[in-house]
C-alpha cells in the first residue's frame, strides 16, 4: 500500500515510464462502455494518433482545422496531420528542458490573435528543474527555440507539484498555475503564504511591464485549468494529498479566492501544527471532489461546447490519472458529478480546440478525440 498517494509517488512514477505508461498495453482505436442510464447518448473516444513519447498536451491550430501540435514531456513539440506524426519537429527544446517525474515541457498557449500575432508561450522545467515561462516567435509552422522574452523564472524547492497549465483568460491576460513547491503536506506552508508564487494561480498583462499577480491561491498541484469559452469562468483540477481530489471553479471577474490548501483538502480539514487559513480573499470550497477509493490524481478538463456531444454539452468534464475514470458536472457548478461511460488509460490533459472538439491526451503515447453523433448544423 502506498501511504502518500500524490502525483510525485504515483503519477510521477508513471511519467518516467514515458510511452509504457502505467498499464503497458496498447489501446484500441475506439474505447467505450455500455450506455449509462444517466448519460442517454454515450460519447466515445476515438484514437487520433499513437506512438508519441509521453505526450502532455494538445494544441489546435486556429487557421488549420484538424492540424494539431502535441507537446512531449521531453521538450519536443510534434505536428500531427491526418493522424500522422510529421517527421520535422515544430520545436525541440529538449536540450534546455529537465524531463522526468513531474518536470518537463508542461504547457503551451498561443497568442489570442494567433496567427496574426505569431507568438507562442511555453511553460517548462529548465536545466535546473526550475519553472521557466518564455515567449517565442512562430514562423512558417515552426517555433523558434530562442525566446523573445523570458516572462518568469522561479526556483522550485522540490521536483514535484510544479504545476501544469498556461492559458489565456477571457480578459486577455496570460494565466499560469503553480503547485505548492512539492514534497508532501506543504512543509513550507506555501499554499496560504501570499509572499510566494507557489500554490497560486497567477496572471500577467503582456502589454505591460511583466508583473505577475495572484488571481487565486490555496492550491496544492493545479494539474490543468481551463476557461469556459461561453461564460469565461475558470476551472481547476487540483491534485489532492492523502484522501481527496478536487474541482475548483472561479467565476469570471471573481475577486481573489482562497481554495484552502494546505488547511483544507477538498471539503475536509487537513492542516496541522501552526497552519492557519489566510484571511485575505474569500475561502471557496470545491464544487466537486472524489476520494482515493475512486482514483489518486485528478486531471482537470474543459467545459464541453461541442454540439455533437449533447449529453455533455455545457458540462465540465475531468478525469483521474490512475483509474482513467471521467466525470462531468454542470457548468454552473451545481448538481452532483456524473460518472461517464467512457474511460482512457493515464489521461494527463483534456483540451478543447477552437472548433470545440475535445481531445484527451494519455501519457502512454495516445491522443484521443471525444466523438458523438454529428449535429446537422455543425
Amino acid at each position: 500500500m502506498i501511504p502518500h498517494r500524490s502525483r510525485s509517488l504515483i503519477a510521477g512514477l508513471c511519467l518516467v515510464l514515458a510511452v509504457a505508461g502505467c498499464g503497458g498495453s496498447s489501446a484500441p482505436d475506439q474505447v467505450s462502455t455500455a450506455t449509462s442510464p444517466s448519460a442517454p447518448t454515450s460519447p466515445r473516444l476515438v484514437r487520433v494518433v499513437s506512438g508519441l513519447t509521453a505526450p502532455m498536451q494538445v494544441i489546435s491550430l486556429p487557421d488549420e482545422p484538424g492540424h494539431l501540435w502535441v507537446l512531449e514531456q521531453r521538450g519536443v513539440i510534434r505536428s500531427i496531420r491526418d493522424g500522422s506524426i510529421e517527421r520535422a519537429a515544430v520545436a525541440d527544446l529538449s536540450g534546455t528542458t529537465t524531463s522526468g517525474g513531474e518536470r518537463g515541457l508542461l504547457s503551451l498557449a498561443l497568442h489570442p490573435n494567433f496567427p496574426a500575432t505569431d507568438l507562442a508561450y511555453i511553460h517548462r522545467s529548465d536545466v535546473n528543474g526550475d519553472t521557466l515561462v518564455t515567449e517565442h516567435r512562430v514562423d512558417a509552422g515552426y517555433i523558434s527555440s530562442i525566446p523573445t522574452r523570458v516572462l518568469l523564472t522561479f526556483k522550485q524547492p522540490y521536483s514535484n507539484h510544479n504545476g501544469g497549465s498556461l492559458a489565456f483568460g477571457p480578459d486577455g491576460l496570460l494565466y499560469l498555475g503553480l503547485g505548492d513547491g512539492g514534497s508532501g503536506g506543504d512543509p513550507q506552508g506555501n499554499g496560504q503564504n501570499m509572499n510566494t508564487r507557489l500554490g497560486k494561480l497567477l496572471r500577467v498583462d503582456l502589454g505591460q511591464p511583466i508583473d505577475w499577480e495572484v488571481a487565486a491561491y490555496g492550491l496544492r498541484n493545479p494539474w490543468r485549468f481551463s476557461f469556459d469559452p461561453v461564460t469565461g469562468d475558470g476551472w481547476i483540477g487540483d491534485v489532492g494529498q492523502n484522501d481527496w481530489e478536487e474541482v475548483n471553479r472561479f467565476p469570471r471577474d471573481a475577486p481573489l479566492l482562497n481554495f484552502g490548501w494546505s488547511v483544507r483538502e477538498g471539503l475536509h480539514y487537513f492542516g496541522g501544527g501552526n497552519k492557519r487559513l489566510n484571511e485575505i480573499g474569500r475561502l471557496t470550497e470545491p464544487v466537486a471532489e472524489y476520494s482515493h477509493d475512486e482514483g489518486c490524481s485528478i486531471t482537470g478538463g474543459v467545459v464541453v461546447r461541442d454540439p455533437s456531444l449533447p449529453s455533455l454539452l455545457g458540462r465540465y468534464i475531468y478525469a483521474d490519472y490512475c483509474s482513467g475514470t471521467f466525470w462531468s458536472i454542470p457548468s454552473d457548478g451545481s448538481g452532483r458529478p456524473r460518472k461517464e461511460s467512457f474511460s482512457a488509460e493515464s489521461p494527463v490533459s483534456i483540451d478543447a480546440a477552437r472548433d470545440n472538439t475535445v481531445y484527451v491526451t494519455s501519457i502512454d503515447g495516445n491522443v484521443w478525440r471525444l466523438a458523438g453523433q454529428r449535429s446537422s448544423t455543425k
